[in-house]
């Protein structure tokens, strides 16, 4: 793979910005790169909650080409973040939690042959408990409204009628973030851009510079809406086997002719393209055909172009993405298989949850107001009988 050594300045500046939907202060990013000629620092976080799933491939093929491209990445382990978005994780929880995304997100840049050493993992609590952090928390509520830090906040953390303040302190730390880690710019979805407008306001009004943001676009999961770990019909766990990948690829919501909200098509472009590009050097996805020559595609236009003429129909589609998904998972889950200390922090991270004990219904007996009457076991018919001729026997002769 080539490095910032073997790339002009021009090549790094159009792989940073590939496949974004927007950049904020783009100029901060051309400094970096033209005029100071040196690797640009960013950051990108992650709360550390529900299960990484194969939606997280959207973002770490991006850090991968960050990585290409010569930058200094550094991944935020929101570990107090998780805890302040209400409570989605469990303190007690947390550390294994935040290993566990350690583990999977260096799985996947090494499925891809991207290589880590510029690549660092920071847990948000090594420094977001430290005297000087605490401080500029403090600051940054004096400057910031709870209008405004709601507003920020409104499509990342989950919102409530009556608002817990947990809420309204995530967006804050996020744009002290940027000042803390030391860097240049951070890389988030467009559902980030609030937060990233929040921070561009009040960094300066406590003597911190602007940063430049970086925003990958939102990819549709399998049945059209978010990604959500809490849904598992819509995502695909890092784990799962492949007849589990092959089933849930099978129900994804597909509409024939249609591109737009597409999640497969999404897939293919943010995901199996640039996989492809940092694995072999160019995209590729191939689509097998019983009846004809595999289609094979190198350009997410032409992808769309043979969807919407029917030419790529969802029958094709999902089979292909399935044999594609597979083998990107192979290595993740063979580095999981080799390795008892990620299988033993996974027991950690997520435990099975607890059985509900039933109820068992306590015989109250028939000597209570209303309770059963004592079953009256019905007459046996030889017993009748017998009866009937020991009356008979008994009799007077004379009778």
């Amino acid at each position: 793979m080539a490095t910032d050594t073997a790339l002009s300045a021009q090549e790094r500046l159009a792989l940073i910005n590939k496949n974004l939907a927007e950049v904020l202060n783009p100029e901060i990013i051309e400094d970096v790169i033209v005029k100071q000629n040196r690797p640009l620092s960013v950051y990108w976080g992650t709360a550390t909650t529900g299960r990484p799933h194969c939606g997280y491939f959207v973002p770490v093929m991006k850090i991968g080409e960050l990585l290409r491209a010569g930058c200094r990445v550094k991944i935020l382990l929101a570990d107090i973040h998780a805890f302040l978005d209400a409570m989605k994780a469990p303190m007690e929880l947390v550390k294994f939690r935040a290993q566990y995304y350690r583990f999977c997100i260096t799985a996947l840049l090494q499925a891809v042959n991207v290589p880590i050493d510029r690549l660092e993992f920071v847990l948000g609590s090594s420094y977001q408990l430290s005297p000087e952090y605490t401080m500029d928390l403090f600051k940054i509520t004096s400057v910031v409204s709870e209008h405004d830090s709601k507003k920020a906040g409104s499509e990342v953390v989950k919102q409530e009628k009556d608002a817990k303040l947990s809420g309204l302190i995530y967006p804050l730390m996020q744009a002290l973030d940027e000042e803390h880690l030391g860097v240049d710019a951070q890389f988030g979805g467009v559902d980030q851009r609030k937060i990233f407008a929040l921070a561009m306001d009040a960094l300066p009004r406590l003597g911190y510079k602007v940063r430049a943001h970086l925003m990958n676009p939102m990819v549709p999961g399998l049945q059209g809406g978010k990604m959500s770990a809490s849904d598992p019909d819509s995502k695909i766990d890092l784990l799962d086997p492949p007849d589990v990948i092959q089933k849930k690829l099978r129900k994804a919501f597909a509409q024939p002719k249609v591109v737009e909200g597409n999640g497969l098509l999404s897939f293919i472009e943010y995901v199996l393209l640039p996989a492809g590009s940092l694995k072999h050097g160019e995209p590729l996805f191939e689509v097998p055909r019983h009846d004809a020559e595999t289609l094979v595609y190198t350009d997410i236009k032409k992808i769309h172009s043979d969807y919407e003429n029917d030419i790529l129909t969802p029958q094709l589609l999902k089979p292909a993405i399935s044999s594609a998904l597979i083998e990107l998972m192979k290595p993740i889950q063979e580095a999981y298989n080799s390795s008892p200390e990620w299988q033993a922090n996974q027991r950690q991270a997520y435990p099975p949850p607890e059985e509900k004990k039933k109820k068992v219904k306590k015989d109250k007996g028939n000597r209570y107001p209303g309770g059963a009457k004592p079953e009256v076991p019905a007459p046996n018919a030889e017993a009748i009988e017998d009866l009937e001729k020991l009356k008979l026997e008994s009799k007077p002769a004379d009778a």
